[in-house]
């Protein structure tokens, strides 16, 4: 990968008229027009941005402590699988689905996630009727990291185990394009070992979908700058690798790559004018919009800023 940062677009942070509650570990999905930030260390009420009127509200608390999960939208609700609880690094697994419901202002606890697959920290995406969860730890942050995906169906309500990763991860974000998953940046947590934050990984492994196989990409194709606690979208054909944190320096990273599925090259994009972590990132009317999180490795300072990112035309 290219060490030079490649203009094809520009980070600018949003002066909203007032600000979200700040927090890390947390999530951040739009339904509609609106953006819901939700979760976080301790107990916070849901944080909702109105795109047109460029001001948050708040919305009600969830009924437990909730943060190191990837929500994903489905028919209007946001669902939270596989969200942990407690503190570090000892944080269980919730034995349920959280569902929250944008429009009444509703939290619900949802389908029981089964007894052997509950985990944190993993990558959720959507593919038509179904969840895919992709990796996670189990035991908080202390090395019981796995390799683990299932599915969900939400109209059956019924559980799939799919194929193993290459590898397990946590601490990282998944994304979807063209029925394959791609999963990139993490790491192995392991308290245990005194090695939190340094066992971060630099291979991109790709699950298909109507295969229910995993390739990885070559070598040439791993992550420059190794990181975890990254947001990931998809921006048209980029897999857009945002933020994290790592041993190797004390701030979060303000690292942003682009991985293009169809040239098979990464290219370094403009930095964040704030450098983050343990946020989630929304592709909305083209832009990518990513809020919260913690300013440098570990949970503090919590952040409220709320950046956006242009693609050049």
């Amino acid at each position: 990968m290219s060490q030079t940062e490649v203009s094809l677009g520009s980070w600018e942070t949003i002066k909203t008229i007032n600000a979200p509650l700040a927090r890390h570990e947390c999530s951040f999905v739009n339904v509609g027009d609106a953006f819901y930030l939700l979760g976080g260390r301790g107990v916070k009420p849901v944080s909702i941005y109105d795109v047109k009127t460029n001001t948050w509200r708040q919305g009600s608390e969830p009924p437990i402590e909730i943060h190191h999960f990837q929500a994903v939208a489905y028919k209007g609700q946001i669902y939270m699988f596989g969200a942990m609880t407690g503190k570090y690094p000892y944080e269980t697994p919730l034995p349920n689905i959280l569902i929250y419901n944008p429009k009444k202002d509703i939290w619900r606890t949802g389908p029981e996630i089964p007894e052997g697959r509950r985990r944190g920290s993993a990558g959720v995406v959507i593919q038509n009727k179904k969840a895919y969860i992709v990796s996670g730890i189990v035991d908080g942050h202390n090395s019981t990291h796995v390799p683990w995906v299932d599915s969900y169906d939400f109209e059956t309500g019924n559980w799939e185990v799919l194929a193993d990763a290459p590898r397990p991860r946590d601490h990282f974000h998944a994304a979807i394009k063209n029925g394959k998953i791609y999963a990139v940046g993490g790491r192995n947590s392991s308290f245990a070992t005194k090695q939190t934050f340094e066992l971060t990984i630099p291979e991109v492994d790709v699950y298909n979908i109507n295969t229910n196989s995993w390739t990885t990409l070559p070598k040439s194709q791993n992550l420059n700058v190794q990181r975890a606690g990254t947001s990931c979208v998809f921006l048209g054909n980029d897999l857009v690798l945002i933020g994290g944190e790592s041993s190797s320096q004390k701030v979060a990273h303000n690292e942003v790559d682009a991985y293009n599925i169809e040239t098979k090259l990464w290219q370094p994009l403009n930095h964040l004018n704030r450098g983050r972590h343990g946020s989630q990132a929304i592709v909305y009317d083209d832009k990518i919009y990513i809020v919260a999180g913690s300013g440098n490795r570990g949970g503090s300072p919590e952040l409220v800023s709320l950046e956006m990112f242009v693609m050049n035309k």
